[in-house]
């Protein structure tokens, strides 16, 4: 169900991205040529507001999340973002209500 796939080396750097139309080509192609080399990546202790707005707005379904070092930690997917961020954005509103 995934529509995208990050390839990484041996120590989990990421290399490169196949998304939906790379992974739906030639399977004989190798990795290396299908992929998207450098993808753009986020670190763990972006705001999850700011990586839903910036997902949105550059209509990404996903996202790799690496460490400084390029090495991958996970895959945020936008619809968890937006949902978290939403999530997070009432609760705040609720408590300013209650205060």
């Amino acid at each position: 169900g995934w529509e995208s796939a990050v390839v990484v080396n041996e120590e989990r750097v990421v290399l490169g991205l196949l998304r939906k139309k790379e992974l739906a080509g030639d399977p004989a192609q190798p990795v290396e040529h299908a992929m998207r080399p450098g993808p753009s990546t986020f670190r763990p202790y972006v705001a999850i507001a700011e990586m839903a707005a910036f997902m949105t707005d550059h209509n990404l379904d996903s996202s790799p999340i690496t460490t400084s070092d390029g090495r991958l930690v996970g895959v945020l997917l936008k619809e968890d973002a937006v949902r978290v961020a939403h999530e997070l954005h009432q609760g705040h509103e609720s408590e300013d209500k209650a205060s």
